[in-house]
């Protein structure tokens, strides 16, 4: 009887946000602009790093595949949540469940690591400059693939020993997308091992990295401060300030979300702002605090509007 019951959940049922059916049509709305904000910046952002050759330097090709990332980190989460919004397609397949939980995991611990070299990247820069060019050109695409790898493997664990739970009661996920935790405490079998792994796989790559950022910045701020001239001191912090900014939003997030109280009401909330709005932020980061991102959109544009012209004129 036990192993009958422990088939019998075959979907997950995504509540989302029913408490809230009146504010569904403004919710839709609202994440369809960011996704297609969110998006649309990040595409620009890479095409203006490949196609501009003022931005092929390594801290730029670390920007590139973080758009990248970017887009990926929201599709997986965002187009299905617009449909239960919308179309009321909250039923997700098991399998489709687990996939979207291992997908939407890799790319947050793909994040973190991938944040942790670019402070790598800016870290050297400003540590050791003469050696900077020609050694980060030969490891970027290397540096740029480790977290892929880690993130790849390191998640398996957590979702495989989720995944392997008996779901035999209860499928209603209180939450927009399959999340490790809710689909935890559904589990008709004991989940302390699968709790433990998700908890030590979090607390590796949320605190760690955190860690790790912390100790690169403070050596980035010591060796800044040793500059004589106000005008080196300025340039050398403009670089890792939108970095910083971009870290410490999607850390502090990351932390509310999975080191807060499990089963929270605004759980779901939060994970909202971490998962949705934070990333449509990052593009505006990148861009508007970053000279060299700013001149080359706006060369760019010149540019086109320029063949734009032509091609009329010729067209007259």
């Amino acid at each position: 009887m036990e192993d009958i019951n422990s088939t019998l959940v075959t979907e997950f049922i995504l509540l989302a946000f029913d408490d809230y059916p009146q504010f569904h049509i403004l919710l839709f709305v609202v994440c369809l602009v960011i996704y297609i904000t969110c998006i649309t910046g990040n595409i620009i952002i890479f095409l203006l790093i490949q196609f501009d050759v003022t931005l092929h330097a390594p801290m730029y090709y670390f920007i590139s595949r973080f758009a990248i990332l970017e887009i990926l980190y929201v599709s997986i989460i965002v187009p299905k949540l617009l449909d239960i919004l919308i179309a009321g397609g909250n039923r997700i397949s098991f399998a489709a469940c687990f996939l979207q939980l291992y997908c939407a995991d890799t790319t947050g611990i793909v994040v973190c690591l991938l944040l942790t070299v670019m402070v790598f990247d800016r870290h050297f820069a400003i540590t050791n400059p003469l050696r900077y060019m020609v050694i980060m050109s030969q490891w970027r695409v290397k540096l740029a693939i480790f977290p892929w790898v880690v993130g790849l493997v390191t998640d398996l664990s957590p979702t495989i020993l989720t995944a392997s739970l008996q779901f035999c009661g209860p499928n209603q996920i209180d939450h927009f997308y399959c999340d490790v935790g809710p689909l935890q405490n559904l589990a008709c079998s004991d989940p302390y091992i699968s709790n433990l792994m998700t908890i030590l796989a979090a607390i590796f790559m949320v605190f760690t990295m955190f860690i790790i950022i912390i100790g690169f910045y403070t050596n980035i701020i010591i060796t800044v401060l040793k500059i004589k001239t106000t005008e080196g001191k300025y340039k050398a912090f403009s670089t890792c300030s939108s970095h910083l900014i971009v870290a410490c939003l999607f850390f502090s997030t990351a932390t509310i979300v999975y080191v807060g109280p499990n089963g929270s009401k605004y759980e779901k909330f939060f994970a909202l702002i971490y998962r949705v709005v934070i990333p449509l932020l990052n593009p505006f980061i990148y861009t508007l605090r970053n000279n060299d991102v700013k001149l080359a959109f706006f060369r760019t544009l010149k540019e086109f509007k320029e063949k734009h012209l032509m091609f009329l004129t010729c067209k007259g």
